[in-house]
């Protein structure tokens, strides 16, 4: 499930739309606050700044919370709940009152299956395929899926932003407040991340070895929010992308659409993903 590939890429292929921008969640999701219980780190939050960070993320790996990703070209919200193999993630994208097409999508994800259910508005979106406007969940061949980002999902790799990757690539760290941290990273040195995208890191050329962050960790040291603060580059305006993990260790396992909503996706949905 590649979030920073989740944006206009889908809409764009299908039509030639530019970015979409002003994306929002559909509110279904939980909230950005961390859960009150959950799991607790095995060892206390290491003193060293740059080391608490490191550590934050390893509870991610465990595959068992919600999330949230606000900025740039999209908003969603989501959940993995790996002790059933399941996960879903809902998103919007356009502004319903100036853009010519707007989306809606959830997907989900249990086992070896997954659905999509992609809903288009707005004045272009008569040119999508009819069964994509359908309000049905599309039923994927997973053999039909390999290679398309917007459709995968490993519970090898659970996390939806790559925050490990990021808080590998931090050159500056400080802490600023209880559970709080501030200081840059190094782009460059964060492919592995979903939440940048290459050619945005690209054309930062110089910038992007020191490009600002932020981030709030929980009482038990886990990661709750990780905000990037992406400076202006080539055709792209200035981001500040933020991913927030909630419900460590609570989530619930994500159930599969009702069989009367279902139909099996056709050659066209696969193609527009394409």
């Amino acid at each position: 499930m590649k979030i920073r590939r989740w944006s206009a890429g889908v809409l764009a292929a299908s039509l030639l739309v530019p970015g979409l921008t002003a994306c929002k969640s559909d509110g279904t999701e939980s909230t950005a606050e961390p859960a009150a219980s959950g799991s607790a780190a095995s060892s206390a939050v290491p003193s060293d700044a740059k080391e608490a960070l490191l550590a934050s993320t390893k509870e991610i790996s465990k595959g068992n919370f919600s999330f949230t990703i606000n900025g740039g070209e999209l908003n969603g919200a989501g959940k993995v709940h790996a002790p059933t193999k399941s996960a879903e993630m809902s998103m919007t994208g356009g502004d319903a009152a100036s853009a010519d097409l707007t989306m809606e999508m959830h997907l989900v994800f249990i086992d070896t299956d997954s659905w999509v259910m992609v809903q288009f508005g707005g004045a272009m979106a008569t040119a999508m395929p009819k069964q994509a406007t359908s309000g049905k969940y599309q039923h994927l061949d997973r053999s039909r899926i390999k290679g398309i980002d917007q459709l995968e999902f490993s519970f090898d790799d659970v996390d939806p932003a790559g925050s490990e990757a990021l808080t590998k690539a931090i050159t500056e760290v400080r802490k600023t407040g209880d559970g709080l941290y501030a200081g840059t990273i190094d782009a460059t040195k964060a492919t592995d991340s979903d939440m940048l995208d290459a050619d945005v890191v690209k054309a930062l050329a110089g910038q992007a070895s020191a490009v600002p962050f932020t981030a709030k960790l929980d009482a038990q040291g886990r990661l709750v929010e990780l905000g990037l603060e992406v400076p202006a580059a080539g055709d792209s305006a200035a981001q500040n992308l933020v991913v927030t993990y909630a419900d460590y260790g609570t989530t619930t396992p994500v159930q599969k659409p009702p069989a009367d909503q279902v139909v099996e996706a056709s050659d066209d949905v696969y193609e527009m993903f394409k």
